[in-house]
């Protein structure tokens, strides 16, 4: 089966692309760097021409409100119409749990808009919301840092770690689609000032932790469900410590 990978030299793209290869699957890697431009439409009919699957990781380069906007509009609708010309048979999206939860956040906004998008695309589908992903605690930590101190909402996470993205998304690409959601998420439920003291006393980063429910997540203030899925997700298996300890990141 040729599949198609949008987003496919990132870090849950490359993986998955390796995964589906093993598989037996011809993957089509399509990324900018590989001639394929999901807002200019460069090179997005040749790689779809006789694919089954599309599977869109793609992402905005800023989370900026109005620049994620355009850019999940724009790729949406370049790529329905071209997977609609080219006769796709499955499109999945890889999006967040609480998408639908967090208005103030632009890029949670942005995020919804290409759901939309998806859903009424016409195309058979499944969008996979997933919670986030302990590869970004590093970036988290920074988000909320001032001075030697990091300022974090108790509210509940569960972070999932990318290979057991990856191994979710394979699973959808190669099943029937469900025209709706499915969850995934990591395997422990944690919050999320309690984790990052866990991952700075790993780091050996001196750096304090203040637990603050004023404090905004990429603009959105949380609460204990907003980021956490109830709805029978998908468990991971890696635990944070077990992701930590072979990480690239310590």
């Amino acid at each position: 089966m040729k599949i198609v990978i949008v987003g496919g030299t990132g870090l849950i793209g490359s993986k998955t692309a390796a995964h589906l290869r093993q598989q037996g699957h011809e993957v089509i890697a399509a990324a900018p760097s590989t001639g394929v431009n999901t807002i200019t439409g460069e090179g997005l009919a040749e790689a779809l021409a006789g694919a089954s699957v599309v599977v869109d990781l793609a992402n905005s380069s800023s989370f900026e409100d109005k620049a994620a906007l355009e850019f999940f509009e724009t790729s949406g609708r370049n790529l329905m119409a071209a997977e609609k010309a080219a006769g796709v048979k499955h499109h999945i999206a890889l999006s967040i749990i609480g998408v639908d939860r967090l208005p103030d956040s632009g890029y949670m906004r942005a995020k919804a808009v290409q759901e939309r998008i998806i859903r009424e695309s016409g195309i058979p589908y499944t969008i996979v919301h997933s919670t986030q992903f302990m590869e970004f605690l590093g970036g988290i930590v920074q988000s909320g840092t001032a001075g030697d101190t990091v300022h974090l909402s108790p509210a509940y996470v569960q972070p999932i770690a990318s290979d057991d993205v990856v191994d979710n998304i394979a699973a959808v690409a190669t099943a029937a689609p469900i025209n709706g959601v499915v969850e995934i998420s990591g395997p422990e439920r944690v919050r999320l000032n309690e984790l990052v003291v866990r991952y700075l006393k790993a780091m050996g980063d001196t750096r304090k932790v203040e637990a603050d429910p004023e404090a905004r997540y990429f603009g959105a203030k949380l609460e204990d469900g907003s980021l956490v899925s109830d709805n029978n997700p998908r468990l991971g298996r890696i635990t944070f410590e077990e992701w930590f300890a072979t990480s690239t990141r310590k």
